[in-house]
């Protein structure tokens, strides 16, 4: 018998259908072996040794992995393709290959005739039978990196942790060398936010109509050769924001304008020019989740659970990676079909393969994609644990990966430039699709906007001339895909550790969900300024992202973890030692409601507990008067004329409902969707 042992049961079951009776296969059901909750369970004085035990609902299972393991003439650890897989993998041969949880194994006790790693990217026949053929031993590399990673993390979180409940009095805070930076960017975003000052601007639009009746709509533009419209550039914590207005600053100025225009009016230029689009590269991890997010409005953690058992159950190839190659086998299956189903001419010319812009893209990985070409969306409905948005997830997956072998979409792009007689300039911009491409597959983003056939010298008649006000945008809130966005670019933390990151930073109230929205909560400001004032260090973008870089030298073989873990400690422990001498606590305002306490008079006050924001008396601890807090907004219920209350969903996302609940069942995402 021949024992493989994956993390996961679904995956389990679904390798028994490709391998026959000779193979046994069983699931760790994840991580055998961690760091205890209870300690630090990592060895400062002897460069960093980690503690690993058994968590106590794993050791039935340890218990059983090797009684099969003495069974079987050979093991096979078949955890997944990347870092944290390695490191699941050198637990379960540790723990296999040794009696002490807690001793280590040489990499050569591990692999030898009877312990083996197999690695693949999709859970299909034909990639197990080649992954069972070139078996190789645990890449002590990456398992280094990842237990670096690890140390470092638990490092942060065991020792910052205890600091902000002593100084917050709050024992359910968190901080995390990463989470922490991530709740910085949305901080620093919404003060950048608080700061912009907003201004009027007007721009003015005018229908015109050709000789033949055609009528279009054109925007002014320049008077006497100077440009109506005008950027400025804004300095922010996370990069630049461009503010673009017009010099047009009110209602009269605007009017002016349009009572001085005289016609007639001529065309400078006709610009037309053809102008291709490429598809765009299969998904990686990251962009997966910003399109999934923006498409199908789902959370990071959800999509990453959905692609988890797409992953599983053999649909979709391995749902955590950097690279976006593609197999030579899928873009052979992918130009078959577009040529079977569209035609030659929705070919593109040459296979079409990408570079990642990633510096440490793993290229041996692949993109996400369908492991069967053939299979559809619709042919997954009905199967066992597939619901609906598994259904939409992977349709996203399947047209993203199909269209990269599509040809190019070919617009054809139209600028109209027209000049009054005393110089004022208006502009029609326009474009139709010629040829969809690879839009046949992804659907079309854009409509077109037809402008009508003339050329330059013709004439055209204004119509009517309107000015429109408006007002300058401070710099949009993040949402949970331009965060995923920004992380990526800024190399904060890896794409399989984001969703985890924003659902701590939303489960520690640091950050609320307002519709879409990332909003920071008076905790998430109060513990990012005292993590600011005493930690500068962790708390900057590039810090972060050397120390991810490290991360990577050591995985790439470049470096020992140990040393790295040295020196990243050392400052940081010192900067503790100060916080912990120095620092001074924190008090979070607490706003009073105007009422008075029932059982003792003193003031009643919101306050935040760990489940969210509660009614209590101030002369806590002395009164322990509290009482669920709702809270209103300047609407009415349109079934049963309740009030209306903010409410949150199990993942912090805010929605509307009636206080009346569960008698009156009203509720709404958002506020203009209230009568």
């Amino acid at each position: 018998m021949k024992l493989i042992i994956v993390e996961s049961p679904t995956k389990a079951k679904t390798l028994t259908r490709f391998l026959d009776d000779v193979y046994r296969i069983e699931a760790s059901v994840g991580h055998v072996r961690d760091l205890p909750k209870s300690e630090l369970g990592v060895d400062i004085e002897h460069d960093f040794a980690p503690k690993y035990i058994i968590p106590r609902n794993k050791k039935t299972r340890v218990k059983e992995l090797k009684n099969l393991a003495k069974q079987a003439d050979e093991v096979i650890l078949a955890t997944d393709p990347d870092r944290e897989g390695e490191a699941i993998a050198w637990h379960i041969g540790t723990l296999l290959t040794v009696d002490s949880q807690q001793s280590t194994a040489n990499n050569d006790d591990l692999v030898n005739h009877r312990y083996k790693r197999i690695v693949f990217h999709e859970i299909t026949k034909s990639a197990i039978l080649e992954a069972l053929q070139y078996p190789r031993s645990i890449d002590m590399r990456l398992v280094d990196a990842q237990q670096a990673r690890r140390i470092l993390d638990r490092l942060v979180g065991y020792t910052l942790s205890p600091l902000l409940w002593k100084k917050l009095s709050r024992r359910w805070l968190s901080a995390g060398r990463v989470q922490s930076v991530a709740t910085r960017l949305i901080v620093e975003r919404e003060r950048a936010r608080a700061r912009f000052v907003k201004e009027s601007y007007w721009t003015i639009s005018a229908e015109f109509s050709t000789s033949d009746g055609h009528r279009f709509i054109a925007d002014l533009v320049a008077y006497n050769g100077v440009p109506y419209e005008q950027s400025v550039t804004i300095p922010l914590f996370d990069g630049l924001y461009t503010v673009t207005k017009t010099t047009i600053p009110d209602e009269a100025s605007a009017k002016r304008i349009i009572d001085d225009i005289q016609a007639p009016f001529t065309l400078l230029s006709v610009d037309t020019k053809d102008v291709r689009r490429s598809p765009p590269p299969p998904y990686t991890t990251s962009s997966l989740q910003q399109d999934a997010g923006r498409r199908l409005g789902l959370s990071s953690k959800k999509i990453m659970q959905l692609a988890q058992r797409l992953y599983e159950e053999g649909y979709i190839t391995y749902h955590r990676t950097d690279s976006v190659n593609l197999s030579n086998q899928f873009l052979r299956d992918a130009r078959s079909y577009i040529q079977k189903t569209h035609g030659d001419q929705f070919i593109s010319p040459e296979p079409r393969r990408y570079a990642t812009k990633s510096k440490v893209a793993q290229e041996a990985h692949e993109a996400i994609r369908p492991t069967n070409i053939s299979l559809r969306s619709k042919d997954l409905e009905g199967k066992e644990g597939i619901q609906q948005d598994h259904i939409r997830l992977y349709d996203l997956i399947w047209k993203r990966a199909v269209a990269t072998q599509a040809s190019d979409a070919l617009f054809r792009s139209t600028t109209i430039r027209m000049q009054s007689v005393n110089t004022y300039v208006f502009q029609a911009k326009g474009s139709i699709i010629q040829f969809e491409g690879y839009l046949k597959i992804l659907g079309r983003d854009v409509a077109d906007v037809l402008l009508p056939q003339l050329s330059q010298g013709d004439s055209v008649q204004l119509v009517a001339a309107t000015p429109t006000e408006h007002a300058t945008n401070p710099p949009p809130r993040y949402t949970e895909a331009s965060l995923v966005k920004a992380l990526e670019e800024k190399d904060i933390g890896r794409p399989s550790t984001y969703a985890s990151i924003i659902s701590t930073i939303l489960e520690r109230q640091y950050v609320q969900k307002e519709e879409k929205a990332l909003v920071p909560t008076d905790l998430g400001n109060a513990v990012t300024d005292f993590l600011v004032q005493y930690f500068p260090d962790i708390m900057s973008l590039p810090f972060t992202a050397i120390m991810e870089e490290l991360l990577d030298q050591i995985a790439r073989g470049e470096r020992p973890w140990p040393p790295v873990v040295r020196e990243f400690y050392l400052p940081f422990s010192k900067d503790l030692d100060h916080a912990q001498t120095v620092a001074e606590k924190v008090k979070l305002s607490e706003e009073k409601i105007g009422e008075q306490c029932p059982e003792c008079g003193g003031d009643l006050v919101v306050k935040l507990g760990r489940y969210g924001k509660f009614i209590a008396c101030s002369n806590f601890p002395s009164c322990s008067y509290r009482r669920q807090y709702r809270e209103t907004i300047d609407r009415v219920c349109p079934k049963c004329g309740g009030a209306i209350v903010v409410k949150r969903t199990k993942t912090k996302r805010m929605f509307f409902g009636c206080v009346n609940y569960p008698s009156c069942d009203f509720a709404a995402w958002k506020k203009d969707q209230i009568p």
